[in-house]
């Protein structure tokens, strides 16, 4: 390989930097991933935990399409547990406390022996931009240049900044530039990308302190333990055979909140020094005493950040309040009265750029070749940023190598309506998933994921052979015995009338005289048994989701010409120019009249 030259450059190697340059040298494009260190590959910045309410879908998601956070979990995880069990399974969602420091280790080992793709350390300067030959980009990408000196080509770049781009870190009124605790910022790219035409806005995020295991009092707290057996997020892992850890459960108290309110007043949140808008899903602890007077108390997880350290990572006090504040409310948390600080939770503020910016390709809309992923989307959490890189990282393949883009929609899986929701909707704070996002759950759920996406990851070649054909194995065993279930329950009774009670199992009504089925297949036939009308009812719905997306919108249409339109409607339409008809219905301000409008002007253009 010739040094310095390459078909695909991923800046950042974070999660969503390491599935970006996984996929794209996996499906045969030289792959550089740039990287400020090595040792920082896919490093776990806050909590050290993957997964969780809809988050744990986009993880399965991943796996089944061939990217690799659902493997190295399983290989990192201290801690598994399926969430919502007591719910329909639409809501279940897989969640693991991890290794911080196996995590990282893992995937960096992973990434040093993936064939085509080589790790290059140092920051990056700029974006190197060239004349485009594609009509409605204002240039394309070229390569990069380090800030010392050397210059990298590439006809297509992937950038996963995550926090770092003119990062600004906050404890209380003190200071300083980075991206995460003893790491630098990345000031360079933000006045690189600015003076490329793109727009960018600022987030805020944060992280608890971190605590001494051995000063914790746990006799009092209550217990937290994982699944047995623990669920994997693989597909392909058998089994986790490794003891796992306990989590304990504490909470907040009067004493925590009179101190935490006393004080807010020097919190940068509420002082005015921060200016970006932090996720409402997980506010800081002091945003949680002040915008929440009448509760009295909020939960705290006490989770491990590994088998092998003695730091615990306090899961519901996140905060940037002054460290003596710290010092003084964290003890005042029954089990923590003796507790000894070992790092200072902290906010940070970085640069995104609005998504308006870019394609559901994640390449942008400005520069061809170059593609975002990650918080520089405006997304938050190791989950999103890892589906966004790995839809850059094969879009960025498949466009070198002249083939069709790859994009989910909404009806195919959680990272459509990831996507989906980036491109069509205003972010105006960091995004995070949630089940209540996606309208098709019900057939969108973390156990059938194998069965809804191996084939596109087949076909991309990032699923082997061996491993897909074990998928449609599966899947012709869970269609005959669905078929026999019909048959052996004779004439029309629905499958829904079959395995009908509450609390009934596939076991009592599977005939006798027949082998029993595997695990993983016996639950896709109980579940697809007792929610076939609601499975029915969904897949009515996405058909007639489907015939408002196969409305295409052609990309030159010129929106601020249709006068009928409100002006609303011209301005959102030609800021987005969405892709289809049904994504024109998502945006925000466009109304039902609207979109009649729209309707008529697109029959009317094509004759």
């Amino acid at each position: 390989m010739e040094s310095g030259s390459f078909d695909v450059l991923v800046i950042g190697a974070g999660h969503a930097g390491c599935e970006a340059a996984l996929a794209a040298a996996r499906m045969g494009l030289r792959t550089a991933l740039v990287t400020g260190a090595r040792e920082a590959i896919a490093r776990m910045s806050c909590n050290p935990a993957i997964g969780g309410l809809a988050k744990g879908q986009l993880v399965r998601e991943l796996d089944a399409l061939g990217g690799a956070m659902g493997r190295v979990t399983d290989d990192a995880g201290i801690q598994f547990r399926l969430l919502n069990r007591s719910k329909g399974p639409a809501v279940q969602s897989p969640r693991a406390q991890c290794d911080r420091r196996r995590y990282s280790d893992t995937m960096r080992q992973i990434v040093e022996s993936t064939p085509l793709l080589e790790i290059v350390e140092g920051l990056v300067g700029r974006i190197q931009v060239e004349r485009a030959e594609a009509p409605g980009y204002a240039s394309a990408a070229a390569g990069i240049v380090t800030e010392d000196g050397r210059e990298l080509r590439a006809r297509a770049i992937v950038l996963t900044p995550g926090t770092f781009m003119r990062g600004l870190m906050h404890v209380g009124d003190e200071k300083r530039e980075g991206g995460r605790f003893g790491e630098a910022p990345a000031r360079r790219i933000s006045e690189n990308l600015a003076a490329l035409g793109f727009t960018l806005g600022r987030l805020k995020t944060g992280t608890p302190p971190r605590l001494d295991a051995h000063t914790i009092d746990f006799s009092n707290l209550a217990v937290q333990p994982g699944d047995d057996p623990p669920v994997p997020f693989s597909f392909d892992t058998e089994r986790i055979g490794r003891p796992q850890v306990l989590c304990h459960l504490t909470h907040t108290t009067h004493e925590t909140h009179r101190i935490v309110r006393e004080n807010a007043h020097r919190a940068p949140m509420f002082s005015g020094a921060i200016q970006g808008t932090g996720p409402r899903y997980c506010p800081s602890l002091e945003d949680k005493v002040m915008r929440f007077p009448e509760v009295e108390s909020h939960r705290i997880y006490l989770e491990p950040e590994g088998a092998g350290t003695d730091e615990i990572y306090p899961n519901g006090i996140s905060t940037s309040i002054p460290a003596d504040v710290q010092e003084a409310f964290v003890r005042t948390i029954p089990g923590l009265a003796n507790v000894r600080i070992t790092r200072y939770g902290y906010a940070v503020e970085y640069d995104f750029a609005p998504t308006h910016q870019i394609h559901p390709t994640l390449e942008t809309k400005r520069v061809e070749g170059l593609y975002f992923a990650g918080q520089i989307c405006g997304t938050s959490g190791y989950e999103e940023a890892a589906v966004q890189g790995f839809v850059a990282g094969v879009n960025a393949a498949l466009k070198l190598s002249g083939k069709d883009p790859f994009v989910l929609d909404r009806s195919e899986a959680y990272i459509g309506v990831l996507v989906d929701d980036l491109v069509t909707k205003e972010i105006k704070e960091p995004y995070r998933m949630f089940t209540s996002q996606a309208e098709y759950r019900l057939l969108l759920r973390q156990d059938n994921a194998d069965r809804r996406l191996r084939r596109h990851g087949y076909r991309l070649g990032l699923v082997s052979k061996p491993t897909y054909d074990k998928t449609l194995d599966k899947e012709r065993l869970i269609q005959e015995a669905l078929a026999l279930l019909r048959r052996r329950h004779a004439d029309g009774v629905p499958l829904d009338q079959i395995v009908r009670r509450p609390g009934m199992t596939l076991a009592e009504v599977w005939p006798r005289d027949l082998p029993a089925l595997a695990a993983d297949v016996a639950q896709q036939v109980e579940i697809e048994c007792k929610y076939a009308g609601y499975v029915e009812r969904q897949a009515k719905q996405v058909e007639r989701f489907k015939e408002a997306e196969g409305k295409r919108i052609p990309s030159d249409l010129d929106y601020l010409a249709i006068q009928e339109l409100s002006a609303e409607a011209r301005s959102k339409l030609a800021l987005v120019r969405p892709a289809s008809l049904g994504q024109a219905t998502r945006l925000a301000g466009v109304s039902p009249a609207d979109i009649g409008v729209l309707r008529v002007h697109l029959k009317k253009r094509s004759g």
